[in-house]
C-alpha cells in the first residue's frame, strides 16, 4: 500500500492510495490531517501505509469459511435467539463450508454461489434440499457478505447478483386439521392423560406449542378470563431455552371460555396436591410441569400426542394441527379473520387468509347467496283501502276543529 504527503493551504496530509475501485474504476485515496510539520506527516504516512498493507494482506488471505466461523457467526450470536443461531451454525457447517469455505473472501464470485445452490437442489446421488432451505442458506451468505462489505473487507456483495430459488417456488407443508368430530374423538382419547390440559388449551386457543409450555400461573387471569402470552419455551438440541416469541405479535392476550378455565383450575389443584405430597416447591410457577416439577419438554408433548392419535384410531396429524383446527373452525363459523389472526398471533392478517384459504370458498358461496338476496325486488307495502283513507281524513278534520 502506497503512502505519500500532500500539502493544502499550509497544512500537510498523509494520503494513502488504495488502488482503483473494481466496480467504478475510480482511484481511491484516504486523506489524514498531519499538521504543519512535513517530517511528522511523512512518518504518519509511512505508519498508515504499513498498517493498511498489513490489513490488506490479512484480508487477502482470509477465506470465506474463516470469516464466517471466526467473525460473522460470533457477532450474530450476540443478538439472535438460540434456536435461530443454531440453525445458522448448522447450515454453515453442513452446506456452506464444504463448498465455499476454502475460497478467499475477496475471490468469491456469484457463479460459485449459484453453483452451490444448484448442487444443493439437484445433487447426483442423494435427495436434494427443499427450495426453502436453500433460500435460507442464501440469506446467510447474503447477510455475511453484507457485513463484510460494510466493514470494508470486500468491495461489493456478490450474493446480491446470484440467482436464488424464487419465493413462489418455496414449498409449503400443509397440515391436516381435524374436523369437529375428530377433535372430540381426540379429546376423549386424551382425557385422563397428564398432558390433556395442554392439548385442550392448544385446541381452544390456537396457541403455539412453545407458547403453551412457556406459560406461568401469573399469566393466567381467572378473573378477567384470559391468558397473557409473555414467553415461549423451545428445545435447542435437548436443552430448554426461553424465547420472547416467534413474531412481534406473539406477545398477546387470548380470551378463555368457562370450560377451558375449569380445565386449568382442575389442573392447578392437581398440581398443588402433587407438589405438596412429594415436597416440590414450584418457585418459577410453570403452568405445565413433569413429575419433578420441571417444565415439560416439547419432545415429550409431541411423542405423547402421536401415541394418543394412534390409540384414537385417527389419521396421522401433528400437534401443530390443533392450532390449525382452532383457526379453521373459527373462520368456518363466521368469526372475522382479523379476530382469528389476533388470537393466533400472526404477524399479518394476510398470513391468516393465506393459511386458511381452504375454508374461504364455502364462505364465499354464502356471500354470493347473500348478494343475490339483497338484489331481489322486495314486496311492495300493502296500500290502504279507500274506506280507511276516508276515515283518516274525517278524523283529521275533527281534530283540527
Amino acid at each position: 500500500m502506497n503512502g505519500y504527503v500532500a500539502q493544502r493551504r499550509g497544512r500537510f496530509y498523509a494520503v494513502i492510495y488504495e488502488g482503483r475501485d473494481p466496480v467504478t474504476g475510480k482511484e481511491r485515496r484516504t486523506w489524514h490531517p498531519a499538521g504543519t510539520d512535513r517530517a511528522e506527516a511523512e512518518r504518519l504516512a509511512s505508519k498508515l501505509a504499513a498498517e493498511e498493507t498489513k490489513r490488506t494482506d490479512a484480508v487477502r488471505s482470509l477465506t470465506f469459511g474463516a470469516y464466517l466461523t471466526s467473525q460473522w457467526l460470533p457477532a450474530k450470536k450476540l443478538h439472535l435467539a438460540t434456536s435461530t443461531y443454531r440453525g445458522y451454525e448448522r447450515n454453515v457447517q453442513l452446506h456452506i463450508l464444504p463448498v465455499l469455505g476454502r475460497i478467499g473472501l475477496r475471490r468469491l464470485r456469484y457463479q460459485q454461489i449459484e453453483s452451490l445452490y444448484d448442487s444443493l437442489l439437484h445433487p447426483k446421488t442423494v435427495r436434494g434440499l427443499a427450495p426453502k432451505t436453500v433460500y435460507e442458506i442464501h440469506l446467510i451468505i447474503r447477510g455475511a457478505l453484507t457485513d463484510a462489505h460494510r466493514r470494508g473487507l470486500v468491495t461489493r456483495n456478490v450474493a446480491l447478483v446470484a440467482r436464488t430459488p424464487k419465493q413462489r417456488h418455496l414449498q409449503k407443508v400443509e397440515g391436516t386439521a381435524p374436523d369437529e368430530e375428530q377433535l372430540r374423538q381426540l379429546m376423549r382419547a386424551a382425557a385422563g392423560h397428564r398432558f390433556f390440559p395442554i392439548y385442550w388449551l392448544t385446541a381452544m386457543t390456537g396457541m403455539r406449542r412453545n407458547e403453551v409450555l412457556g406459560l406461568k400461573w401469573p399469566d393466567v387471569d381467572f378473573k378477567k378470563k384470559r391468558v397473557n402470552l409473555n414467553r415461549g419455551l423451545v428445545a435447542v438440541g435437548y436443552e430448554l431455552h426461553q424465547t420472547r416469541g416467534k413474531t412481534k405479535t406473539a406477545r398477546r392476550s387470548i380470551d378463555l371460555e368457562p370450560t377451558t378455565l375449569a380445565v386449568l383450575a382442575g389442573w392447578r389443584a392437581s398440581q398443588v396436591a402433587e407438589f405438596t405430597a412429594v415436597g416440590i416447591d414450584n418457585e418459577e410457577q410453570w403452568v405445565f410441569t413433569d413429575g419433578d416439577g420441571d417444565p415439560i419438554h416439547p419432545h415429550a408433548v409431541y411423542q405423547a400426542f402421536g401415541r394418543i392419535v394412534r390409540n384414537a384410531g385417527l389419521p396421522h396429524m401433528r400437534f401443530h394441527d390443533l392450532r390449525h383446527t382452532h383457526g379453521s373452525l373459527l373462520i368456518k363459523e363466521g368469526i372475522p379473520v382479523k379476530v382469528v389472526s389476533e388470537r393466533l398471533g400472526h404477524a399479518h392478517i394476510a398470513l391468516t387468509i393465506q393459511t386458511y384459504q381452504h375454508v374461504l370458498p364455502g364462505m364465499q358461496a354464502d356471500a354470493a347467496d347473500t348478494a343475490e338476496r339483497l338484489t331481489q325486488p322486495r314486496p311492495k307495502a300493502k296500500e290502504p283501502i279507500e274506506s280507511d283513507t276516508v276515515e283518516r281524513r274525517r278524523n283529521t278534520r275533527r281534530n283540527a276543529a
